[in-house]
């Protein structure tokens, strides 16, 4: 007897607080929030190794530009994909798997303007950043305008080592 009037208090204390319950599926956002984080938390430990393996000389903050939803692609100094940031699924449907080892040049196809394409393959021969917006290609052949601020990387006795770019989804 004495659980069932207990049981009775505890639900009109509830009731007289006026909670209000949360959906199942609201835990879905907290997992998805949960999942950019640690994408980004493991993106910027495995460029801040990148940034120690090949002594850049740089401030860049990597976590910041992860967290806004910017895509990371690095590369050697011959252009190939040595890094892209777990984000890069987001944007483009490739995983970072499947895009190292490759050229940028993968994301392009018949619709990428090609002065803009000369305009960013100079700027790369002559080691200067350079900022463009450029039409690529998802993994499902959809195209998207892709936002590129790309720089040379120098280690600390001033030789190229890598290049790299932030990316974003350009409106």
């Amino acid at each position: 007897m004495e659980f069932k009037e207990y049981e009775k208090a505890v639900a009109r204390y509830h009731n007289n607080m006026n909670l209000m319950s949360l959906p199942l599926s609201s835990w879905s956002f907290y997992t998805s929030f949960f999942g950019k984080i640690r994408n980004s938390v493991g993106d910027t430990s495995l460029l801040e190794t990148i940034v120690a393996q090949n002594k850049w000389k740089t401030t860049w903050s990597f976590n910041e530009q992860l967290q806004d939803d910017t895509v990371i692609v690095v590369t050697d100094a011959s252009l190939k994909i040595v890094f892209a940031s777990k984000n890069i699924v987001e944007m483009n449907g490739y995983i970072p798997e499947e895009v190292i080892g490759n050229s940028p040049k993968m994301f392009q196809g018949k619709l990428t303007n090609d002065k803009i394409s000369r305009e960013i393959s100079i700027a790369v021969k002559e080691q200067k950043p350079f900022e463009k917006v450029i039409i690529n290609y998802c993994k499902d052949g959809s195209i998207y305008k892709c936002h590129i601020k790309g720089y040379p990387v120098f280690n600390t006795k001033g030789k190229l080592t890598n290049f790299i770019a932030f990316e974003k989804i350009a409106a």
